[in-house]
């Protein structure tokens, strides 16, 4: 597999990974507080530590001669990230 294919591959799968931590928190939403940290806060946490040997598999493939190009696939899985870490903030400190 070339670096090209390895670079739009884990662009791909930086995004679904970001959406995945997203949906998870906003479950939370749905369900009423609890003591302890539930199955979904561990799910969270497993998708974050995938994100970051994944991200850095994308920065190492991309073509830095250049740089806007490769590195705006990374725009939208880092909005949908500050939302997912924005919503746990309000779901443990607020609600």
């Amino acid at each position: 597999m070339r670096g090209r294919d390895l670079n739009r591959i884990s662009g791909k799968v930086v995004l679904v990974l970001s959406v995945a931590a997203l949906v998870t928190v906003l479950t939370g939403f749905t369900q009423p507080p609890q003591a302890d940290e539930g199955a979904g806060a561990h799910i969270f946490q497993l998708l974050v530590v995938a994100l970051m040997p994944t991200i850095l598999l994308f920065l190492a493939t991309a073509d830095w001669r250049q740089p806007l190009r490769s590195v705006r696939p990374l725009a939208i899985p880092t909005v949908v990230m500050v939302a997912a870490f924005a919503a746990l903030y309000v779901l443990e400190h607020v609600r």
